[in-house]
């Protein structure tokens, strides 16, 4: 499936949209909480180390979102956004591991942000974004997937795990 007339996909730029929108929404997201922690006088010192550990998760979560992304538009023919769901089942690539990688990998983003700038709230932050995701989102999403592929679904809900990997 192409643009008319350009031969271009329309899933680049869309993913494209979905990545800056996601950038922008963890940036000022934890910005507005480190102008708070500073200005409440809640910020604690963290050693340099945590800031270093946090550069290297945000490069691994980065990473795990992007080619979750990737994935689901080259083998889901459809792309995260509500607007242009996948029509096919994915469960190649990140997918075979967790069953919703992208949630894994945006979750990690935001803890670590908040390990990069030092901020134990961004941290807090990020971990209760993973609350709310697996008992307000998921649901939703699960019943949405079962409703869309049935049996296949069920399947791979019986096979992949939500946040960690199943040893097989």
């Amino acid at each position: 499936m192409t643009d008319e007339g350009t031969g271009a996909s329309p899933r680049g730029p869309r993913l494209q949209l979905l990545a800056r929108g996601w950038f922008a929404l963890v940036s000022l997201a934890g910005a507005a909480i480190v102008w708070i922690e500073h200005r409440w006088q809640l910020h604690l010192e963290l050693p340099s180390g945590v800031q270093i550990g946090g550069l290297v998760l945000l490069i691994a979560a980065s990473a795990l979102g992007t080619w979750s992304a990737v994935t689901m538009t080259t083998r889901g023919e459809g792309t995260p956004l509500p607007s242009a769901l996948p029509r096919r089942l994915v469960a190649a690539g990140p997918y075979r591991l967790v069953r919703n990688p992208m949630a894994v990998a945006g979750i990690a983003q935001a803890v670590a942000v908040g390990l990069l700038v030092g901020s134990w709230l961004v941290v807090a932050y990020g971990l209760v974004g993973s609350l709310m995701w697996n008992f307000l989102v998921r649901p939703h999403e699960e019943a949405d997937l079962a409703a869309r592929f049935g049996e296949e679904f069920e399947e791979y809900r019986r096979t992949v795990g939500i946040w960690v990997p199943r040893l097989r």
